[in-house]
């Protein structure tokens, strides 16, 4: 189990399955809601469903006490394996390269250490899958972004045209900065 160093409750990582898609689609909306340069939202049903068939999707739930039958509670238990899905990120594997992104946070619980808790845990996928690197593309509109990941050991590799899930709103430029960090 990966524990949040803040007094927010405990996670869980694992493999997203397609019965969590409607738990996580909410997540990942409304992390990406912040990227009001593109019209829509980040992801739907179908869309998650096309990247759950190239790649998989690793999720945070929050681990739920359970108590015992002397009211004290067991904590690490995950009750039917159905804690609230907190966090989302889409991983990739590429030969000896990996990649990540779609790293959604639920707001409620962004600045608490969640999202580099679900980088390293993208990165050890790829890691234990055989990968020697990983690569991150963010958009050059999310300025915010490559400093959090230089701080994680990423450096920026190149440039490529942006490719969103969804339009640019009229009169904006966008390309996506690739990034990448040896394993």
């Amino acid at each position: 189990m990966t524990a949040i160093t803040d007094s927010s409750p405990a996670v869980r990582i694992r493999l997203a399955t397609a019965a969590d898609m409607p738990a996580m689609i909410p997540v990942v909306n409304a992390a990406f809601a912040i990227e009001t340069f593109l019209d829509g939202t980040r992801t739907d049903e179908e869309r998650m469903a096309e990247m759950m068939h190239k790649g998989e999707f690793l999720v945070a739930e929050e681990v739920v006490a359970e108590e015992s039958a002397d009211g004290v509670a067991k904590v690490g238990a995950v009750v039917n394996g159905t804690g609230r899905i907190v966090a989302a990120v889409y991983t990739e594997l590429r030969g000896e390269r990996g990649y990540f992104g779609m790293l959604s946070v639920d707001p409620s619980r962004q600045g608490t250490g969640l999202g580099r808790v679900m980088v390293e845990a993208a990165e050890d996928y790829c890691r234990k899958h055989g990968c020697k690197q990983v690569d991150i593309v963010v958009l050059s509109l999310r300025p915010d972004l490559p400093p959090f990941y230089r701080k994680l050991g990423y450096i920026q590799t190149g440039t490529e045209a942006a490719r969103t899930s969804r339009p640019l709103k009229d009169g904006l430029e966008c390309h996506g900065i690739t990034m990448s960090k040896v394993l």
